[in-house]
């Protein structure tokens, strides 16, 4: 079986300062990113251009905190003698490991260093080489009737999932990044062929142990994968089945320790690097073995955290976070969702059974005006995996019904990739069961994705976000693409198509356009391979502005 490579280093991206946020384990912060040798203006050095066309689609700049850590202080830090761990380079910081107090007394004294916070676990962040991303179009999933999901047609259903299927929507195009426990077996069981056939297991890596295979140890990832990416015509049909995955271990079940979360940070930090649209995160953080560490409901603030504020930068950098809301339903010390589920902008699921019932275990929120937890649920009682054995079987947990709800996510927004991950998100929750009286058990509700893909529909691209409409999109070689724009004024317009390594590959130049709004054919484009690829509209007659937006070539 075909076992996905893990990806090579070129260079650190995190780093912070001097308490232990687990036994011998510490998070050193740094004062700044002076004297990198990184730019915002050269974004392509430490972001793939998967990540930069994202940013580039919803508008977002390129900011300080996308930069690495300076490598230079990595280094320093590195000559003193501790074990460099993982960078965390939106807190602008790295995890070490060391048991001599002398090397933790050394780096408090280095100028460039802001505090010393005591942590554990093993983690190294690393960049990927290139930009592998595969579309997985190549299995054909005919999905007209119930029995082809077996029964994990409820689960597919419930939430209106079944009906994008149908409408050929199901993930391609999208990338899931999967932060878990572990993916035992995920390179061997046959829920999973399909994903390996087609190459949408686009990578692997370890932040607990790194240099270790993720497929060994823990089951908990591997089943969340199945909910998603799963595979097996009449027993498991997963909720994006087409999308591509990445496969990120940010979680030690071996113990609890605030270092978990800082792993969480650096593992959606390489998520946003590689590209990935969506992260599913079936983890929660409350209390530590180090009660010093634990947090309260009173945390629970929607950005405070380690591991909240890192979701919620995930967020602002266009991906959509989907989390577990938490298994404390009854439990009496905790009252709340757990972290990063609190997040702002996090997308909180929780559980429901079969008949769309509240899951008792599932942890109960608040309603406090906008500020809703849960945000939405999903079935997580007695939901459909594959099991270690390759036999198809059910699971309970909030666990389960977040992956319902980040496959079904992946399959709205590849009928709608000109929009973001917000207007996504606002989508979904709008046509949740309860939208108009939400509550702390279920939020906005059970959703219906089929319900919001008509209702993405029957709005005009050019009041959103987006300031352009491509259709189709995906579209074929045979197909007559549009683009659909707005126009201050009267002036000459040119649009320009770029692989996603930067290659121009179509020019239509020099087009006059019209005060308001335009539509304009492409040239042919059957030449162009299978993939994604950036479309690019200049006026050039209002010097600087552009517009750009992601568009597919498939076959059909």
């Amino acid at each position: 079986m075909k076992r996905a490579t893990t990806i090579l280093a070129i260079f650190l991206l995190f780093l912070s300062a001097a308490a232990q946020i687990a036994p011998d384990k510490y998070f050193v912060e740094f004062t700044d990113k002076d004297n990198s040798p990184f730019s915002i203006d050269e974004p392509l050095e430490f972001l793939s251009p998967r990540a930069v066309a994202r940013r580039e689609i919803a508008g977002i700049p390129i900011v300080i905190n996308d930069l690495p850590v300076n490598p230079s202080y990595v280094e320093a830090v590195s000559l003193i003698g501790p074990q460099i761990l993982n960078q965390v380079k939106w807190f602008n910081g790295i995890t070490i490991y060391t048991t001599n107090p002398d090397h933790i007394t050394a780096i408090e004294l280095l100028p460039f260093v802001n505090k010393v916070v005591k942590n554990k676990g093993k983690q190294v962040y690393e960049q990927p080489v290139g930009d592998k991303f595969h579309i997985g179009q190549q299995i054909p999933l005919k999905v007209f009737d119930s029995a082809h999901y077996g029964l994990s047609y409820t689960q597919v259903h419930m939430v209106g999932t079944d009906e994008l299927h149908e409408m050929g929507f199901k993930g391609a195009g999208k990338v899931i990044a999967v932060l878990d426990a572990g993916f035992l077996k995920v390179d061997m069981l046959p829920a999973f062929d399909s994903l390996w056939a087609n190459d949408q297991i686009l990578g692997t890596y370890d932040f607990v142990d790194p240099g270790s295979s993720v497929f060994i140890g823990h089951s908990h990832g591997m089943k969340v994968l199945s909910i998603m990416g799963g595979n097996v015509p009449g027993q498991l049909i997963g909720t994006a089945p087409c999308a591509s995955y990445w496969l990120l271990r940010s979680e030690d079940t071996g113990s609890e320790y605030l270092v978990e979360e800082y792993n969480w940070v650096s593992a959606a930090a390489f998520a946003d690097s590689v590209g990935a649209d969506i992260i599913n995160s079936s983890l929660g953080y409350t209390v530590f073995n180090d009660t010093a560490q634990s947090h309260t409901c009173a945390d629970m603030t929607g950005n405070t955290t380690p591991v909240t504020r890192g979701a919620n930068i995930a967020f602002s950098k266009g991906i959509l976070v989907v989390n577990s809301a938490g298994n404390e339903g009854n439990n009496p010390n905790w009252q709340c969702v757990s972290a990063p589920s609190d997040g702002t902008d996090v997308m909180a699921i929780a559980a429901v059974d079969s008949l769309g019932q509240y899951a008792s275990f599932s942890s109960k929120g608040i309603v406090n005006g906008s500020y809703v937890k849960p945000n939405v649920a999903a079935m997580g009682q007695l939901t459909v995996i594959s099991k270690t054995d390759g036999t198809i079987g059910r699971g309970n947990g909030t666990s389960f019904s977040s992956p319902v709800m980040a496959g079904s996510a992946a399959c709205l927004w590849e009928a709608f990739p000109f929009y973001s991950n917000e207007s996504i998100k606002m989508a979904i929750e709008e046509t949740g069961s309860q939208f108009t009286n939400p509550d702390i058990y279920l939020g906005y509700g059970i959703p219906n994705l089929f319900e919001a893909y008509e209702r993405l529909t029957g709005v005009d691209p050019l009041q959103s976000n987006a300031s352009l409409h491509v259709y189709p999109n995906p579209f074929s070689g045979d197909d007559v693409v549009k683009v659909k724009f707005w126009s201050a004024i009267s002036q000459a317009v040119q649009a320009e198509l770029f692989s996603m390594t930067g290659k121009r590959v179509s020019h239509l130049h020099h087009i006059r356009c019209n005060e308001g709004e335009n539509i304009i054919e492409l040239p042919a484009l059957r030449g162009l391979r299978q993939g994604l690829y950036i479309l690019k509209l200049t006026f050039t007659e209002q010097s600087g502005e552009y517009s750009t937006v992601l568009i597919q070539r498939i076959e059909r």
